[in-house]
């Protein structure tokens, strides 16, 4: 299924999804780009796991390092007021392939 996606609360409150990534190329500088800009759209805190390591949303550098193929599942802890609100937003824009898909 394209975009898979899961919620639920976590024992602090905040939110977790899951999604994968589509887009042929992976998560490369564009699609780090798109993601922290995403995010300055919203207040809450975000955290990006693929695999074992998990980084800070916000940064493009960080995300970099996460080496998501296509075909990873990143899963996505966010926390604060709009949580739910930037995982949704940040779904979609993964299941969009990060609109790098024809």
């Amino acid at each position: 299924m394209v975009g898979h996606k899961s919620t639920s609360n976590t024992s602090g409150g905040g939110h977790v999804q899951r999604a994968k990534i589509v887009n042929p190329e992976g998560l490369h500088a564009r699609p780090c780009h798109a993601v922290v800009s995403l995010a300055r759209d919203f207040e809450a805190e975000l955290r990006i796991r693929n695999g074992d390591n998990e980084v800070n949303g916000r940064s493009i550098l960080e995300l970099m390092t996460l080496s998501a193929a296509c075909g990873d599942e990143l899963e996505m802890k966010a926390d604060g007021e709009d949580a739910l609100a930037l995982l949704e937003a940040l779904s979609s824009l993964i299941a969009a392939g990060f609109t790098e898909i024809d």
